[in-house]
């Protein structure tokens, strides 16, 4: 695709998107133009690479009101935001690089990390650090104004790089999780975005999938509940936390509102007014979307042949008697019904 193309919109509500890649580029000029491209859609940076072969680039960018999205790979690359550029080119953001492919380093005064798959660490821009990808780069980036981050934390700036590890159990790995989870499925809903070749996998995209009008608000209070005291945060955030903990987990027939209310540390108590003022207890919820899982299994082709005893079990029913009874409570017709008559024409019981 040519580069720094902008990519037509797709109906008012949907952010604003560009797309970059080095293909087709003479290599003399991949370099410049890969820069200017992160200087205008992301940040600005001083970037090298490691060795004499052409640089072999791509990204994709969304940007919402004060919230920027990215998807990146890249060749083998130093990218750099020393004193001397910052005070050159200043962004005033705070980045948060989500990990997916290949290890990484990242020095900053005073200390050094070593970043692997599934780890995201959150920075501020303009405090000097060096990122370096010795076998190449695939993650996702997210950037916020550093007045909007200050919002977010009390006021409390970022003094040192925060490092969470997006695959681990935990609290604040839960919530890093979704809204990596948050972060992909925006990207994936991007002209021009693919998934990720090699990549730890942040969970299963929201089905049928995001609803861009709300993906900014939502990643601002997933954000906010990494950067707050526990319990700071507002009940968007944690609903939203605790939907992606429910979606990864359907299959589990014991998952409760205990477990789900540990795993995005609020109270069991907390977690059901968190949800009934958002609608539905969270009881109803799990099965609504077990029902929903569910009927997307059976109007699949390729689960033509999966018996439905084994889609009631793999949505987390333990009795297929419960499961047809609440299937036909929901939509009006058996499982079997539902399989039979997903042909041309018929309506969706999803709807």
């Amino acid at each position: 695709m040519p580069p720094d193309q902008l990519l037509p919109p797709d109906g008012r509500s949907r952010p604003r998107s560009l797309a970059f890649s080095t293909r087709g580029i003479p290599a003399a000029q991949r370099m410049e133009l890969w820069s200017v491209h992160n200087a205008r859609a992301l940040i600005d940076l001083d970037i090298r690479t490691m060795d004499e072969a052409p640089l072999d680039a791509t990204e994709v960018n969304l940007h919402f009101g004060s919230v920027k999205l990215a998807q990146v790979r890249g060749s083998a690359q130093v990218i750099e935001r020393s004193e001397a550029y910052i005070r050159k080119h200043p962004m005033e953001v705070i980045g948060v690089f989500f990990a997916l492919r290949g290890e990484a380093f990242f020095y900053y005064p005073g200390g050094f990390e070593a970043l692997r798959p599934g780890q995201a660490v959150i920075y501020d821009a303009d405090r000097p650090f060096m990122r370096g990808f010795h076998r190449g780069v695939e993650e996702m980036v997210l950037t916020i104004p550093r007045e909007t981050y200050l919002e977010l934390s009390g006021g409390r700036p970022l003094r040192r790089p925060l490092v969470v590890d997006f695959q681990e159990p935990g609290p604040a790995n839960g919530h890093m999780r979704a809204l990596a989870r948050l972060v992909r499925a925006a990207l994936a809903a991007c002209p021009g975005a693919s998934g990720p070749r090699q990549a730890p996998d942040p969970g299963p995209a929201p089905d049928p999938g995001p609803d861009l009008g709300a993906v900014e608000g939502s990643a601002l209070e997933l954000l906010r509940l990494l950067v707050v005291r526990t319990g700071e945060g507002t009940a968007e955030g944690y609903l939203a936390a605790a939907r992606c903990f429910i979606d990864e987990h359907l299959g589990d027939p014991c998952l409760g509102p205990a477990r789900i209310a540990d795993a995005v540390g609020l109270s069991e108590r907390h977690l059901t007014r968190v949800f009934t003022e958002a609608g539905e207890p969270p009881g109803a919820y799990v099965l609504r979307r077990r029902l929903e899982r569910a009927a997307g299994l059976l109007a699949d082709p390729r689960e033509g042949m999966t018996p439905i005893s084994a889609i009631a079990a793999r949505c987390g029913f333990s009795a297929q008697a419960y499961f047809a009874r609440a299937f036909k409570a929901r939509f009006g017709l058996t499982p079997r019904e539902a399989r039979r008559d997903r042909r041309p024409g018929r309506p969706d019981p999803r709807s």
